[in-house]
């Protein structure tokens, strides 16, 4: 799934968004002192130690400035990198390297933080059996690019949007007056989109139980229940459901809550708080010969 998110037409359109934020009418001071037609080189050096991601759209945003960038990876999209790795190499017209840097960088510092976040958490509840899904807590117009990272990072993706999953929550269950009202109202509202998946959140043991009763539920969520309370929820669907925990889950606790025999953990924090990685671009003079 990672790498099709990155074919959304709404990428190009994000990347020409922020160019045009950048660059505006021009870039004034290359355009004060680098000749037009002058060619340069430039590293992209990683100074923290990472999940490097990013990588496929280097070509996406060079190409907006100049077709003939020449782009070489030395590394591959989520490795993980130390610090002082040159991650990639560009060449080309010194006005398009220069003009694209700033536009470049904020894209794979920030894809390269979220990957390395996610990662984090994967690491720790390594062996448990469960897997971190992202949520949809991502900067306003970066949903595909949060999303792609946290694939990359090792997480797997839970709904894009409000549209491609159903998911009855506390506010959609006090709307309807009950959890079975709820998931019998999406049942006979469903026609044609059968295929989607029922998630329907738990707030309480009574809850599970009458998730349980109800058909065609696909996953059923823990919301903000302890440990010990999710263990208890998952003995009692007992493999009938997938199950996710959700809701005060941090990196201290989220292997406990992994040791619960629970399917899924979601985390907000590896996009809603993830910290760029550390990566700079300069210029070099290449090897002749």
């Amino acid at each position: 799934m990672a790498l099709s998110l990155l074919h959304d037409s709404s990428l190009l359109r994000l990347i020409q968004i922020a160019i045009q934020e950048d660059v505006g009418s021009g870039d004034i001071t290359s355009e004060l002192t680098i000749p037009h037609d002058s060619t340069a080189a430039a590293r992209f050096l990683l100074k923290q130690d990472g999940i490097v991601c990013g990588l496929p759209l280097l070509p996406l945003v060079f190409r907006e400035f100049a077709p003939d960038i020449n782009i070489d990876l030395k590394v591959n999209e989520g490795d993980r990198v130390p610090a002082g790795t040159i991650i990639a190499t560009v060449e080309g017209a010194a006005f398009a390297l220069l003009g694209a840097e700033r536009t470049v960088l904020n894209f794979i510092q920030r894809m390269s933080g979220v990957a390395t976040k996610t990662r984090h958490y994967v690491d720790r509840i390594a062996g448990t059996g469960a897997r971190i899904l992202d949520t949809r807590k991502t900067i306003p117009g970066w949903r595909i690019l949060d999303k792609y990272a946290t694939s990359v990072g090792g997480a797997v993706n839970h709904r894009i949007g409000l549209y491609d999953m159903v998911m009855i929550k506390d506010n959609h269950i006090t709307a309807c007056g009950g959890i079975r009202e709820a998931v019998e109202k999406c049942h006979a509202e469903m026609q044609g989109r059968s295929s989607l998946h029922i998630e329907v959140e738990a707030r309480n043991l009574d809850d599970v139980t009458e998730i349980l009763q109800c058909t065609g539920v696909h996953r059923i969520m823990f919301d903000n229940f302890t440990p010990q309370t999710v263990r208890e929820g998952v003995q009692m669907v007992d493999g009938k459901l997938e199950t996710e925990a959700s809701g005060g889950i941090t990196y201290d606790n989220i292997r406990e809550y992994a040791e619960t025999g629970i399917n899924f953990v979601s985390v907000g924090a590896i996009t809603h708080s993830a910290v760029a990685l550390d990566i700079s671009m300069k210029l070099f003079v290449p090897k002749q010969g």
